[in-house]
C-alpha cells in the first residue's frame, strides 16, 4: 500500500538536505533509548548542513519521499571527503589498506529510515536506487557499520553486502562492507 507511493530520487534542494538532518538527529544514539538502539538501530555521525551540501554537490544523496516528506536517505560520500569527519578517517585508511587498487568507489556514508516506514522495503530500495544511478560510474559501494548495530549489519548482508573486514577505532568495533 504505502510503499507504492514512495518516490526514490536524488536530493536537489536545500530543504531536502535539511529534512535529512532532522531524520538523522532523531536517530542519533543520544536521542534513543538502549532498547530502541538494539531493536531499531541508530546512526553514528552527525553531519552539518554545509558538509551535506558539499557532499551532495559532488555526488547527490539518495532519498525516499512519501507525500513530499523525506522518510529515508542514503548519503553518498566521495573519497575526497575522507578527512572531513574525524570518526570516518579510520574507515578510509582501512579501505586503502584492504583495497589499495580500488580507486573508483563511493562510500554510503549513512542510511536511515523513519520509524513508521521500516520493514517496508525502503532500505532495500534506497540501495537499488543508489546502484542504478551510481554504478557503473563507481565500481562499488562501501560502507561501515558499528558491530553493535546488529539490525543494520543484518540488513546490509541481506541485500548483498559482503564483509570486507573488521577494525577497532575510538573504542568501537566497525565492520567494513562492500557491494558490487
Amino acid at each position: 500500500m504505502m510503499s507504492k507511493n514512495i518516490l526514490y530520487c536524488k536530493t536537489k534542494t536545500k530543504n531536502e538536505i535539511q529534512q535529512i538532518l532532522v531524520l538523522q538527529k532523531q536517530n542519533l544514539p543520544n536521542n534513543l533509548s538502549t532498547e530502541e538502539k538494539i531493536k531499531e538501530g541508530f546512526v553514528s555521525v552527525s553531519h552539518t548542513l554545509d558538509l551535506l551540501e558539499e557532499m551532495n554537490a559532488i555526488c547527490a544523496h539518495t532519498i525516499a519521499k512519501h507525500n513530499g516528506k523525506i522518510i529515508g536517505y542514503a548519503l553518498s560520500m566521495n573519497p575526497i571527503f575522507a578527512d572531513k569527519i574525524e570518526l570516518l578517517k579510520p574507515m578510509f585508511s582501512q579501505i586503502n589498506e584492504l583495497l589499495p587498487e580500488q580507486k573508483n568507489y563511493i562510500v554510503m556514508g549513512q542510511i536511515c529510515i523513519a520509524k513508521n516506514y521500516r520493514k517496508k522495503g525502503v532500505f532495500r530500495n534506497l540501495y537499488k536506487e543508489m546502484e542504478r544511478t551510481l554504478i557503473p560510474k563507481y565500481n562499488c559501494i562501501i560502507t561501515e557499520v558499528d558491530f553493535k548495530n546488529k539490525r543494520s549489519l543484518n540488513a546490509h548482508t541481506a541485500i548483498g553486502f559482503k564483509i570486507l573486514g573488521n577494525y577497532i577505532s575510538a573504542n568501537q568495533e566497525w565492520v567494513l562492507l562492500i557491494l558490487g
